[in-house]
Order: C-alpha cells, then structure tokens, then sequence
C-alpha cells in the first residue's frame, strides 16, 4: 500500500510543481527541459547497474528515442495548461486519455481477449463527456488557447502512454528491466531537450535564472518516482493493471482536486465537477 500512496504523492506533486512556478518566476519550459538529467540520475543512483545499456533491436532502440521525445512535448503541455487552465482539469485531462491505449488495444492490438463490452461503450462515451464538462469556459482571446492545451494534453498522453504500453510489452525484459528500460527513454528526452535548449537560448525564448534552473531538482525527482512507485505497485499486485490504475488515476483526479481547492483556493464549477464525476466513473467503467 505504501508504494500506492508513494506513486499518487510523487504524481500530485508534479502538478504542484507547476502551479507553483509563477510564484517563484520560473520558466516552466525551461526548467522540465533540465529535469531530465536529474530524472536520469535519479534513475541511475537507484539502480547503477543500468548501466551501461543493453540496447534491443535497432527499430525498437529508435521507438524508444522517439517516445522520450514524445514525454518532453507532452510535459511540456502540461506545465503550459496547468497555468491556464488550473490542477484539477489538467489532471483529468492526463489521466482520462486512457480511452486511447484502451481503442487502440480494441481495435489494432486485441491483446488479453479484449473485446466490446457495455462497459467498454459506456466508460468511452462518459470520458468524453468528462472532458467536455472539465474544459475550462474562459471568456476573451485566451479562450482557444488554454482549450486547445487541454486537448493536447488529452491526446498526448493517450499517444505516449500507447506507445509505451507497448514497447514495455515487447522491450523491456530484453533492455534489462523495468529502470534501465525507463533511463533509455529519458535518454531520448534529454538529447530532445538539449536540442530545444540550444534553439530556444538562440531565439531568446527561455528565461535563464537561479530559480528555473533549482527548480529542475524538485520536479525531477518526483517525475522519476511517481512511474518508479507505479510500477512497484503493479509488481505488487502482479501487474493486474485492472486493479492498481483505476485506482491510482482516481487517487490522482481526487487529489490533485483537493489539494488545488485547499492550498491554491482553486474554484470548483458545478461543471467541472460533474466532469470529474463522469471522468472517475469512466476510469472504473473502462478498466473493470
């Protein structure tokens, strides 16, 4: 149980992270760009014999690359709309993308006799739903804008959580392991986020200073152990995925939620509350 409540923590504080830049004057891009190495060196003073790596086929190996780059887009998204457009719907927005891994396993994959079932149909049709009730109503040119981060935060997610639940299947054990296979991946966000680093400093887009390059250590840390505590979780409960991540991505809606009402005063819109309802139910519904 402690690894549960350990992964839900070190998720939440992610968000927390991100809310609180503005406050300090951190560039929120600037600093998840140099979270990666303190992601990857936390990965490694875990587990040092990581390194050096075993890397699979050469298609795979690229994949693998290309989803670390795929993890900097989407955090990148995520720090963006949780500014925009607050804790609690972002959240929903990360963890009700499953509908994506879960149509793509329907209809491509049809792995572990995954079939249509009513509560397939219902769970998809309420997550749109929820999204559609959590989506901020934000009057003025900034409108678009924070809807379309929402969104993208939805469907990158969906994207990269696909493509890991994959490569993890197909991968992983031949990498060495659930850690080193996790530090090839943020291998390819920090060559990604090098590459950002040098243009954005070229065209003079990041804000250099004290308080966004610390900032890279506390977001880094979390954003290492949340997937780290996760995975210890399912190895505990035997990797059955349809006990732990429903409850880990309520644990997270619910929290996030509470702690944006409680320490960030956050308002809560009849709406929106309706949206986390349906989003937790379909959490349930599609993973039963």
């Amino acid at each position: 149980m402690i690894y549960f409540v350990l992964s839900v923590f070190f998720a939440i504080l992610l968000l927390v992270n991100f809310r609180m830049h503005a406050k300090f004057g951190v560039d929120t891009s600037l600093t998840i760009l140099l979270n990666y190495p303190i992601c990857f060196l936390t990965g490694w003073a875990v587990q040092p014999n990581a390194l050096p790596f075993h890397w699979p086929d050469m298609p795979y190996s690229m994949g693998m690359l290309a989803l670390g780059l795929g993890f900097v887009v989407t955090f990148l998204l995520t720090g963006f709309s949780t500014q925009k457009n607050g804790m609690a719907t972002t959240s929903l927005a990360n963890n009700i993308s499953l509908v994506i891994p879960v149509l793509f396993n329907l209809l491509i994959w049809n792995r572990g006799g995954a079939t249509w079932t009513w509560q397939i149909i219902v769970g998809l049709l309420l997550a749109f739903g929820a999204i559609y009730f959590c989506s901020p109503q934000i009057e003025g040119k900034g409108q678009n804008k924070s809807l379309t981060a929402l969104l993208l935060v939805f469907v990158g997610y969906g994207i990269t959580n696909t493509a890991f639940n994959f490569l993890n299947a197909e991968v992983a054990t031949e990498a060495g392991g659930t850690i080193p296979f996790m530090l090839m991946i943020v291998a390819g966000a920090i060559g990604a986020s090098v590459l950002e680093l040098i243009r954005g400093t070229i065209l003079g887009k990041f804000t250099w200073n004290k308080a966004s390059v610390i900032a890279a250590l506390p977001l880094g840390l979390p954003n290492f152990f949340s997937f780290y505590f996760l995975l210890k979780t399912l190895d505990y409960f035997g990797n059955n995925g349809a006990i732990v991540l429903p409850i880990f991505n309520i644990g997270v809606i619910v929290g996030s939620t509470a702690v944006a009402y409680l320490f960030f005063k956050e308002k809560i819109s009849g709406r929106q509350s309706i949206g986390i309802s349906l989003g937790c139910i379909a959490i349930v519904l599609l993973l039963l």
